[in-house]
């Protein structure tokens, strides 16, 4: 079975740790942290809990010692200041940027053939970031935040339809940004039938409002960002690559003229599988879903441009 590290043990990586448990794919699990003892406490105390959950993972805490993530087979960076209350994901650009890129160095320096998966906000250029920063194929980076707003998509048009989150099929992408994700609402089905021959207009308009904002809900009643959601979307995305699931999640890759792009990481919908993603679905949008993407596309290479004009990425 297969190794995967986690960086970062706050809310999110250890959301991250436990959703893996439960999933029981892997054989060893590393969680990192910068804090001296935080990742130990955390990975002796999920240790204790895990013949409750049938799983035999071995979970190592370490301190900032990267040589424990050795030959990972997929890296998780949730490393990052997280969002406060009023805060975009853009605000943390500068900052965050510094903490992915010597993560990312780091983790490469002992496993270079790892997937990296990249959580940390701004996520859609942080996954860019680190993409070129160290010179990777491009199916070796990916970013999560897609599964993660599709998983509120799913919540907001379970609750208007009053029935089970597993018979909601839906996808979201797009940035990961409150003003830039794209909830397809014309895709959404309910055990097949499409959503919109079952709610209204309005009732449509307010699922898609209410999971563009999902993230700044759950921030202000949180006080911080959200971690089981994003957690367990992490954990089946790497379990879909450990695995050679070749399931199909929205995820933040590089576009090569995909949806009439170029040199862009956004979120689209891809195959996950041995060794990253495979390739890109490139779905049939309507002139307004294309026009929502442009904009999206616009807005996300904005943000990432700014790593370019501050240096951060030469």
């Amino acid at each position: 079975m297969a190794k995967v590290s986690v960086i970062g043990a706050g809310n999110v990586g250890a959301s991250c740790v436990e959703a893996m448990l439960h999933l029981n794919f892997c054989s060893e699990i590393v969680l990192l942290d910068i804090k001296e003892g935080l990742s130990e406490g955390k990975a002796m105390d999920m240790m204790q809990a895990s013949k409750q959950y049938g799983s035999n993972t071995q979970i190592i805490g370490v301190t900032n010692d990267y040589s424990k993530t050795a030959d990972s087979d997929v890296v998780i960076i949730t490393s990052g200041i997280p969002r406060k209350p009023g805060m975009t994901r853009e605000e943390l650009i500068g900052v965050n940027a510094k903490i992915v890129t010597g993560v990312s160095e780091s983790v490469l320096k002992y496993s270079p053939k790892a997937v990296i998966m990249v959580i940390a906000n701004p996520m859609d250029p942080m996954t860019y970031l680190t993409l070129k920063k160290n010179n990777l194929p491009k199916t070796q980076v990916v970013g999560m935040g897609g599964q993660l707003d599709s998983s509120r998509f799913t919540y907001y048009l379970a609750q208007a339809l009053n029935c089970p989150m597993s018979d909601v099929e839906c996808m979201v992408i797009g940035g990961h940004g409150d003003t830039t994700m794209i909830p397809l609402i014309r895709f959404a089905t309910y055990k097949g039938i499409p959503v919109t021959k079952i709610l209204s207009k309005e009732e449509c308009d307010k699922v898609v409002a209410d999971t563009m904002v999902g993230g700044a809900t759950l921030t202000k009643l949180l006080g911080t960002s959200a971690w089981y959601a994003p957690g367990m979307s992490a954990a089946s995305m790497a379990k879909s690559i450990v695995m050679n699931e070749r399931r199909v999640f929205p995820c933040c890759c590089l576009l090569e003229g995909e949806y009439g792009q170029e040199d862009l990481c956004i979120g689209v919908p891809a195959i996950l599988g041995k060794g990253g993603w495979e390739k890109v679905i490139e779905l049939e949008l309507d002139e307004q879903e294309k026009e929502l993407f442009r904009k999206s596309a616009d807005a996300t290479r904005k943000t990432a441009d700014i790593l370019k004009e501050t240096g951060i990425l030469s």
